[in-house]
């Protein structure tokens, strides 16, 4: 953890979405290390480096509202996507009055979260500190390659930057104690680029703070 980061985010809505439910979303009671990795990803990505989580801290209280949103039936083929980018041309478009259904959504709202996490080297120099320095020159600025999200592209996330001598954040007191979360989405797992699984932990929460375990020892 020498080099490791702590990027405070929030946001009116969320949805982390449970796997197992297979129509409707309802999401996890808390973020995901995969969905925090990605807003990390979001302010800085680069393929030398892969983002590992260490803990999410939930900051405020755990509510859920059910909303009811639109969404396309269907998706373009990835057939017909190659066909048209192999001739250079063609039409790759949906109509959403055409083909939009309505589905309910049990979704998060009110959202703050502390994300502590560090990077690991994959390829290239072992260049830790640059890749450090430029991450947080950028969430110093609000800068980001793209908005993050939560869960879904439409529940954006905004975010700060923490100092090393800056005071955490203390969870909501509603949150102290012990909690179960059950099985949660841990990340995929990309060794076997041709079988990519999916790996669950059993998730607690002590005061707030769900610790990550690592990749490989996550659950199947």
């Amino acid at each position: 953890m020498a080099f490791g980061v702590r990027l405070e985010c929030w946001g009116e809505w969320a949805c982390f979405t449970r796997p197992e439910m297979k129509v409707e979303r309802v999401s996890y009671d808390a973020m995901t290390p995969s969905a925090a990795r990605g807003v990390l990803e979001a302010v800085y990505w680069k393929p030398e480096i892969r983002w590992v989580v260490d803990r999410i801290t939930v900051l405020r209280p755990i509510r859920f509202t059910s909303l009811r949103r639109n969404e396309l039936a269907e998706k373009i083929p990835e057939g017909t996507a190659r066909k048209v980018m192999k001739a250079g041309t063609g039409v790759l478009q949906q109509v959403i009055t055409d083909d939009r259904q309505q589905r309910a959504a049990l979704l998060l709202r009110d959202v703050r979260y502390l994300i502590e996490a560090h990077f690991d080297i994959l390829s290239g120099p072992e260049n830790a500190a640059k890749h450090l320095d430029q991450f947080q020159r950028r969430a110093r600025r609000g800068e980001c390659f793209t908005r993050p999200y939560f869960g879904c592209r439409e529940f954006a996330a905004h975010f700060r930057l923490l100092e090393h001598d800056d005071h955490l954040p203390l969870p909501h007191n509603t949150l102290l104690g012990e909690r179960d979360l059950g099985w949660m989405l841990h990340d995929l797992e990309f060794s076997d680029p041709k079988n990519r699984q999916a790996r669950f932990f059993r998730a607690t929460m002590r005061d707030g703070v769900i610790e990550i375990p690592v990749l490989g020892e996550a659950f199947a």
